[in-house]
């Protein structure tokens, strides 16, 4: 069965689409401030048609993502130590909550937004990353209750831990939504933050070269192969 082109019915180059997705996803950016940079580039589009494009492909971008990164049963994922935290994010002048969850080396495994941060959101919430990636050893969490009633009805308690400064991992992952969240001037519905953090989690994790940990060899190497690889993301 071959597989069918997403871009069979655009004008443009997919490789400018995917250069477009890629700049209004992954650094913090407006619609403006992308159709002026490609226009510097010899590019003339307009900021809506940058909307139009991260709406549909961006997406379809992501699910390719996490299927070509290992599946956890091949332990690409570790399920060592898990860091759990919750975002406040204002919609339309009420208060939702992001729920975020990040592995002991900052690879961002799960996202998921409530009306709520009670028992019920967080037990959604760990149950959604289990069906994922698995049992695991260790979760560390902010001393909110809902984990700790949401753990006792899945039966994992002695997992967690709970300490001061113990959950920085989590909270320094916050530092690069947040400054989306601001060129972005926020949001307007519960729909699109969802959609938004699942693209952005997905676009960071692939780009995220652990540039700290890294040689200066070794760093050039994966941002070059990361971005060959998503160069040919989609591609017919």
């Amino acid at each position: 069965m071959t597989k069918k082109n997403p871009f069979r019915y655009f004008k443009t180059s997919p490789e400018i689409i995917r250069i477009a997705v890629m700049m209004y996803v992954r650094f913090p950016l407006s619609l403006r401030n992308v159709e002026d940079l490609l226009h510097e580039r010899g590019i003339d589009i307009c900021h809506e048609t940058v909307r139009y494009w991260w709406n549909r492909f961006g997406p379809l971008f992501a699910r390719e993502i996490r299927k070509k990164r290992l599946h956890p049963s091949s332990r690409n994922h570790s399920n060592w130590r898990w860091h759990l935290d919750e975002v406040f994010v204002k919609i339309n002048g009420e208060t939702h909550y992001l729920w975020r969850a990040v592995d002991h080396e900052g690879e961002v495994l799960e996202t998921f937004v409530s009306r709520r941060r009670d028992r019920k959101a967080a037990l959604v919430f760990l149950r959604k990353i289990m069906k994922r990636y698995g049992k695991l050893h260790v979760i560390v969490t902010d001393r909110l209750r809902s984990y700790r009633a949401a753990m006792k009805t899945i039966g994992n308690t002695e997992v967690q831990e709970v300490g001061h400064w113990k959950n920085n991992r989590c909270e320094n992952s916050h530092l690069p939504f947040r400054r989306r969240e601001q060129a972005m001037l926020k949001f307007r519905r519960l729909q699109s933050l969802q959609k938004f953090v699942s693209i952005h989690s997905s676009v960071h994790n692939h780009f995220n070269h652990e540039r700290h940990l890294n040689n200066r060899a070794t760093f050039k190497l994966q941002r070059t192969t990361a971005l060959a690889e998503w160069q040919q993301l989609s591609a017919a």
